[in-house]
């Protein structure tokens, strides 16, 4: 059944500034936008956030969690939305240029980028930690060597780009079964803990909420991407909010089971959760499953995080909000390959620099503002571009200013302060008489 909806023909909406960029190339199906957003949210949501959370709010995390998914939700709905209705590369960035203006739309592009740059680095030292165990410079380099490995295949085309995600997501979904399964078969859940244990009391369950907003940033990879997706005014929809509703399932199955194993002051303590769950359980000879699993969706969050930014560079590029020379599309391979060469560079040196916990909090403090920006922009669409009530719009700008407001303090000044610098260069850049 054809709704009228779908009948209509797309708005394909041309990019102001850049008239002569070749534009990308549309080569991606649902089932590739699928992948590459599960392929964003699986490695980072599981093997990287849990044990903060659970540091942040005790037993709260699974509250922490619901809010998270929710204010998600309202995300999602947003951007797929807006997605719709600018089929383009960019995101949010395009969003709110388009419906709020400029700057709104260089504040979200600017909080995406250095927001996901960090998470780049942060999915790196996970794959690192669980690759080569311990610590020190050769872990660091590994970490170094992941980001440009995954930067050259991006630079190879976005059908590379989805080939690569659909393995590394298969083979990480399947170790996560194995996992889940044995565990729960072992201790179905956590004996005498007592349920309700809230270290940090509601704030603390609005901090975890915000530290595992960091996991499902990645649903609405594939909206920065728009440009490249095919029949994007159907696909985009469906895609964002099937991979969402697909990675919520997942955490929540993997959190109980990492709290049945570790219970939540364990699980705070850890640096490898599942695998040390199966250890504390009896099941040694999964620990390399594990490993092998963490690895290998790291690389999966990794190399789909460092095409969402690339495509967002670009954006940014063709309105001269960064370098235009990061607006060429190669010939060939028909990807940004200029702003894939840069981003990976940016994310290998933040690699060998940051702290993975650090990593996880300045990241979700810029996409938090990015997607409270994107709620803006869906408030103020009408008529047929309106697909859900205003009030989602209304919760996922409260949500999204709130989970903000409680991270841990030292992740929201340096958010804020990245956020500043990119104002100010702008500013900067902007010659007299020039329209804002």
């Amino acid at each position: 059944m054809t709704s009228t909806r779908s009948a209509r023909p797309e708005r394909e909406r041309p990019v102001p500034a850049v008239t002569d960029t070749p534009a990308l190339a549309r080569r991606l199906g649902t089932g590739d936008a699928i992948v590459l957003g599960l392929a964003s949210m699986v490695g980072a949501g599981v093997f990287a956030v849990f044990a903060p959370a659970a540091g942040a709010a005790g037993w709260g995390l699974f509250a922490g969690l619901a809010l998270a998914a929710l204010v998600a939700w309202a995300n999602a709905t947003a951007s797929a939305q807006l997605a719709a209705a600018y089929p383009t590369s960019g995101g949010t960035y395009v969003y709110g240029r388009e419906r709020l203006g400029e700057w709104w739309g260089f504040t979200a592009g600017w909080g995406f980028v250095v927001g996901k740059t960090a998470s780049s680095a942060a999915m790196a030292l996970t794959f690192a930690g669980y690759a080569l165990p311990g610590q020190g410079w050769t872990q660091r380099a590994l970490a170094v060597a992941a980001v440009l490995a995954l930067g050259a295949i991006n630079y190879l085309g976005v059908t590379r780009t989805a080939l690569a995600a659909r393995l590394l997501v298969a083979f990480t979904l399947a170790c996560l079964a194995v996992v889940v399964v044995a565990v729960l078969l072992r201790q179905p859940s956590p004996a005498g803990t007592p349920v309700v244990d809230l270290p940090g009391g509601p704030y603390g369950v609005l901090q975890s909420a915000g530290l595992l907003f960091f996991a499902f940033a990645g649903y609405a990879r594939i909206a920065t991407m728009g440009e490249e997706v095919r029949d994007p005014r159907r696909t985009i929809p469906r895609a964002i909010l099937a991979a969402l509703g697909i990675a919520v399932v997942v955490y929540a199955l993997v959190g109980w089971t990492l709290v049945a194993a570790l219970g939540p002051a364990g699980l705070a303590a850890s640096t490898a959760p599942l695998r040390d769950a199966v250890l504390a359980v009896g099941l040694e000879p999964l620990a390399p499953l594990v490993q092998a699993g963490a690895a290998v969706a790291s690389l999966g969050a990794l190399l789909a995080l460092l095409a969402g930014i690339g495509r967002t560079a670009l954006a940014m590029a063709r309105n001269g909000d960064l370098p235009r020379g990061l607006a060429a599309v190669h010939p060939r391979f028909r990807s940004p390959h200029r702003a894939e060469v840069v981003i990976a560079a940016l994310a290998a040196a933040a690699a060998a620099m940051l702290d993975l916990r650090g990593a996880i909090g300045f990241s979700s403090f810029g996409v938090l503002v990015y997607y409270a920006i994107a709620n803006l922009a869906a408030f103020t669409q009408s008529g047929d571009d309106r697909r859900w009530p205003r009030a989602l719009n209304v919760f996922g700008v409260v949500g999204c200013v709130v989970l903000a407001a409680t991270l841990p303090w030292p992740s929201v000044v340096a958010g804020a302060a990245a956020l500043c610098v990119g104002v100010v260069a702008r500013l900067v850049r902007r010659r007299p008489g020039r329209a804002a």
